[in-house]
């Protein structure tokens, strides 16, 4: 599958899924991660209740509530290992992307932005997931609706970062 998503080549032919939202702003890449990652509307906990009970009845291992403590631009890591919200940093480059992933038993999935760093910049917020066996399909088809939303929320949060301090 070609793509234009130079920094995951390396992923793209191993996964199942993939997924890009495309925004826009006048905010640097960090400014737009700390808003996309920090973006926890009531709904959005809700909605994490709701995938925790539906985990437990599918018997599937997850990681947890995502940390909802604000993320500000200068604590949003790019040294893989260290977390960003509940995610684990992959790795990265100042001012052009930043790829970080989280593990469950049924799939792993990786979620990526990228930036043309021009301003207003573009930002493209890639989701992969790699089912790891049949729940992990079944359940992603399950919440595939939601991502979509939060992934959309989370864009909309990323743009407005400025707006909002």
């Amino acid at each position: 599958m070609p793509t234009t998503l130079h920094e995951l080549d390396d992923l793209v032919p191993v996964v199942d899924e993939i997924d890009v939202k495309t925004a826009r702003g006048d905010v640097t890449l960090r400014e737009f991660v700390a808003g996309a990652l920090g973006h926890s509307p009531l709904w959005v906990k809700g909605l994490f209740a709701v995938r925790m009970a539906v985990a437990a009845v599918l018997r599937l291992e997850t990681t947890g509530v995502p940390d909802t403590r604000r993320l500000r631009p200068e604590t949003v890591s790019f040294t893989p290992g260290e977390k960003d919200a509940f995610f684990t940093v992959v790795r990265g480059e100042e001012d052009h992307y930043l790829l970080l992933k989280v593990s469950d038993n049924h799939l792993d999935a990786w979620l990526a932005f990228i930036t043309d760093n021009e301003q207003p910049a573009t930002f493209k917020v890639v989701t992969l997931v790699k089912f790891l066996r049949p729940a992990g399909r079944f359940y992603y088809n399950l919440i595939r609706p939601f991502h979509h939303v939060i992934l959309l929320g989370m864009c909309r949060a990323g743009e407005t970062w400025r707006d909002r301090q």
